[in-house]
């Protein structure tokens, strides 16, 4: 499981006949700690203190984590995981890392065709190599090397946003609409190239104060974005294509964003054909800080009165060959993605087209009708 007993873990769980709670990790088991103070996680994550409050609160024992972690793709109306995420804006960052960004280089000039992908990552690979490895974004050595690549005819608005000033900041899905730990994913039926993007999402307050961190896949349709930026919305975010967990953890004096800054996560793609893939993505490689990340979505330009969950992007980008030389990696429906970190336990989701997965029914109004029929809402 890989989660820290000295930590302190919130997430979000369905109850069956009740509905949707708030609950704490509590030595191995896990505590509906829903309550008036705190009845969704985004009043949660705007309390001076959310730990003193999860600590308090004696809350109902709904039995062991492990049986919790284990249930994949549930019924509907059974107890299950829920992303950890409510009320908050789920935004997400891209091309936040060199690897990423070589790669979306490659999909912007194979026009979302993998099989052109392999003849051009040589070519840009032969003229960028690692140079952009040590850039910081945005400075004066950024601009030289921009300089350089529109000499060679390789500039790219991938590469502005990653060695440029301004981040890519762009919204993965709306509120609600994220999954949890053992439910599907979906992909959009009309991409042939896509992919998982392990990546750690930061939960933040509505004042831009980081208050904890967990993982994500930023489910990804690379044919679809490579065709053209502009359809980034069709690529990110369809139905089940986001998912958080399986819990956020709480920062404290023993864990923090200096902790999340040196975070290697890993993934793990195995398919119901045999096929299996390995991946990693290190922090201690991204190109921008994590605090930059979300001062530069969260400000006195925009605010986000419920907080929001920032993905912070990937250097995972795969390549390894699936189903023929020089195809890549895509998804086939009945993959099982893992994504893993230390101090943050696992994130696992099957693989479904997005028009087979259960669809997104229980919005923010649903919500707010089933707490006040709980006596959960305050006047």
């Amino acid at each position: 499981m890989d989660l820290d007993r000295n930590g302190t873990y919130v997430g979000r769980v369905w109850r069956a006949g009740i509905g949707p709670c708030l609950v704490h990790l509590r030595q191995g088991r896990l505590w509906d700690v829903t309550s008036p103070a705190a009845p969704t996680m985004r009043d949660l994550l705007e309390l001076p203190d959310p730990i003193r409050q999860v600590a308090a609160s004696p809350g109902t024992d709904l039995g062991p984590v492990e049986s919790w972690l284990a249930r994949i793709e549930p019924a509907a109306d059974s107890d299950h995981l829920l992303s950890p995420a409510d009320l908050q804006a789920v935004k997400a960052c891209g091309v936040t890392f060199a690897r990423s960004m070589v790669e979306r280089v490659i999909e912007e000039r194979a026009g979302g065709d993998p099989a052109r992908a392999q003849e051009i990552r040589a070519r840009v690979a032969g003229v960028i190599g690692d140079s952009l490895r040590s850039l910081v974004p945005g400075s004066e050595k950024a601009a030289e090397v921009k300089r350089l690549l529109q000499a060679e005819g390789l500039w790219s608005q991938y590469l502005e946003v990653g060695i440029g000033p301004d981040a890519e900041v762009f919204t993965k899905c709306p509120p609600m609409a994220s999954v949890g730990s053992g439910a599907s994913v979906g992909l959009h039926p009309i991409s042939h190239w896509n992919n998982p993007e392990p990546e750690v999402v930061l939960a933040v307050a509505s004042t831009g104060r980081i208050v904890g961190a967990s993982l994500g896949n930023d489910v990804n349709l690379r044919d679809v974005e490579g065709r053209s930026a502009l359809l980034l919305g069709k690529a990110k975010d369809n139905n089940a294509a986001a998912a958080i967990g399986p819990f956020i953890r709480l920062f404290d004096d023993r864990w923090d964003l200096e902790d999340v800054r040196r975070l290697d996560l890993t993934l793990t793609v195995r398919g119901a054909d045999g096929f299996e893939l390995q991946g990693r993505s290190s922090m201690a490689e991204i190109s921008r800080d994590p605090s930059d990340l979300v001062a530069q979505a969260l400000g006195r330009h925009h605010q986000y009165p419920d907080g929001m969950m920032l993905y912070c992007g990937t250097m995972f980008a795969p390549t390894q060959d699936r189903d023929g030389p020089g195809q890549g990696f895509t998804h086939h429906p009945g993959d099982l993605v893992t994504i893993a970190a230390p101090g943050l336990g696992a994130l696992v989701n099957p693989v479904r087209l997005a028009t087979e997965a259960p669809e997104w029914t229980f919005g923010a109004g649903a919500l707010m009708r089933n707490l006040a029929r709980r006596g959960l809402l305050a006047g």
